[in-house]
C-alpha cells in the first residue's frame, strides 16, 4: 500500500526482508507445504503491521490527546506484529534446524 510505504518506516523494512525471505523460502523448504508454510508467515507480518497502522490511525483521528484506552490499543497493535515475527522465528528456525542439523 503506498500509504503505509510512505508514512510507516516499519513497513518499509519488513517489505525489504520480504524480497530476501520470500526467494529464501523456496531455497529452505524441501517440499510444497513446507515451503508455502513459510512463505505465509513471512507474509503475514507486513499484513499486520498494516492492521497496526490503520489502528494507529483510527486511534489518532479518534482521540488526538494521549489517553489509557489508546495506548493500550496501539501497545497491543505493536504487540500482534511481535507475536507475528516470533512466530517467523520459530517456524523458519524449526525449519532449518531439522534442514541443516539432520
Amino acid at each position: 500500500d503506498l500509504a503505509a510505504w510512505q508514512h510507516e518506516a516499519s513497513f518499509r523494512l519488513e517489505a525489504y526482508l520480504l524480497l530476501v525471505l520470500l526467494p529464501m523460502a523456496f531455497y529452505l523448504g524441501r517440499h510444497a507445504l513446507e515451503r508455502a508454510i513459510l512463505a505465509a508467515v513471512v507474509l503475514l507480518v507486513p499484513t499486520m503491521e498494516l492492521m497496526n497502522g490503520a489502528l494507529e490511525a483510527i486511534v489518532d483521528k479518534t482521540t488526538p490527546e494521549h489517553h489509557i484506552l489508546a495506548g493500550r490499543a496501539k501497545d497491543m497493535g505493536s504487540a500482534a506484529v511481535s507475536g507475528c515475527m516470533l512466530i517467523v522465528v520459530v517456524i523458519w528456525g524449526a525449519v532449518a534446524l531439522e534442514r541443516f542439523c539432520t
